[in-house]
């Protein structure tokens, strides 16, 4: 008789290449861990679509890089309990035993980061990494102007735009990837000396700082450029990496990623 898969399990898989962290925002926030596993949908969010969709695959785990209620290192519950928007969505994922599962600093802190090889595995540049470190990644491409690179990222991410800060003729060889919120300016102007970066590419960041400086270096005649993808878009191939790394672990279990479509639209 086969032994049932429970949520519990699935867990230990996740964090076994790490061990028990101390302090994270890792967490099993709905769901009993002892409850055998039916499916598993792995996304960027679990918004009401995602949730949703688990449900019509008969998938009672999700596993999200972000949190269900809108804030990082805390829900909002205590906030916003008596907003619509929130209680309908909890309503519907306790009626519908739904487990939803937290998994980002683990997923950021295995070698090397996980998010951060499922945006360069989609983005087809593995040969080209020369460095890898906690928080970025260095990778020699083959030179493209920045309008081109801006295209070629939109076809291979499958996203309607990107936003560019540069000369679009800019030549862009070396390039510091930071897959999330990682485009603040402390992180990520440093990094273009250190590395002599041509272009940094990342998810999300004050739009003051590190755009700012980039738009002042061109005023310069100082060949630097900046794309920024938005925080889901860098990240969502990596929980798509996740699912076929689960898929392959448990493979008597669905497991299948379901992305969102983009938050924003250009109007």
């Amino acid at each position: 008789m086969l032994m049932k898969t429970t949520i519990q399990n699935v867990i230990d898989i996740l964090i076994e290449p790490i061990g028990l962290l101390d302090n994270t925002v890792d967490s099993l926030s709905f769901g009993d861990p002892q409850t055998a596993v039916t499916g598993i949908v792995t996304a960027f969010m679990p918004t009401q679509r995602i949730l949703e969709k688990a449900v019509s695959m008969n998938a009672n785990l999700i596993i999200a890089h972000e949190s269900p209620f809108y804030q990082h290192q805390s829900s909002l519950d205590d906030v916003i309990e008596d907003d619509p928007v929130y209680q309908a969505k909890r309503m519907f994922i306790l009626n519908s035993n739904l487990a939803i599962y937290r998994f980002h600093d683990y997923y950021h802190r295995y070698q090397p980061d996980g998010i951060m090889v499922g945006l360069i595995e989609a983005l087809a540049w593995s040969s080209y990494v020369t460095k890898h470190q906690p928080a970025y990644s260095v990778l020699e491409v083959p030179t493209m102007t920045l309008f081109d690179m801006a295209d070629y990222i939109k076809r291979k991410l499958n996203i309607g735009f990107v936003r560019a800060v540069g000369n679009v003729g800019t030549r862009c060889s070396r390039v510091g990837l930071l897959a999330g919120y990682r485009g603040g300016g402390r992180l990520t102007i440093p990094l273009i000396e250190q590395e002599n970066l041509d272009l940094v590419i990342y998810g999300e960041g004050p739009e003051w700082e590190t755009p700012e400086y980039v738009r002042d270096a061109a005023s310069q005649g100082r060949p630097k450029a900046l794309i920024v993808l938005g925080h889901a878009e860098s990240e969502e191939p990596g929980m798509k990496l996740l699912a076929e790394q689960i898929q392959r672990r448990l493979p008597d279990i669905p497991v299948q990623y379901v992305a969102e479509k983009p938050l924003f639209r250009v109007l």
